[in-house]
């Protein structure tokens, strides 16, 4: 069986991972990605727990099923404003969009 302390390092690398992503990528689509990245290591952080405390009501698996549905509703609206800055500027650099300045 896997141990709890692996699991959380593991979680903990995929977390490190996204947020790499999010400071460091200038395309909207990684950086969206990366996002995702980071609500998968809050899923495995959930499952971990649950199934370390022996839970039988699944706490743990229910909030990684809400938090799945999350991300599914972000991907859906963020590459839909991603599309819709690409098709006004022209680019997803997320440098180069300055839509909100004065």
């Amino acid at each position: 069986m896997i141990r709890l302390p692996f699991l959380l390092v593991f979680s903990g690398v995929l977390f490190s991972a996204g947020i790499y992503g999010v400071l460091a990528r200038r395309n909207a689509v990684l950086v969206l990605m990366s996002i995702e990245l980071m609500l998968n290591a809050v899923n495995v952080n959930l499952v971990a727990f649950n199934a370390a405390l022996h839970d039988r009501v699944l706490t743990g698996q229910v909030f990684a099923l809400f938090v799945i549905t999350v991300a599914a509703a972000e991907v859906g609206i963020g590459l839909a404003i991603v599309i819709l800055i690409y098709r006004n500027r022209e680019t997803i650099n997320v440098d180069e969009v300055n839509l909100l300045k004065w």
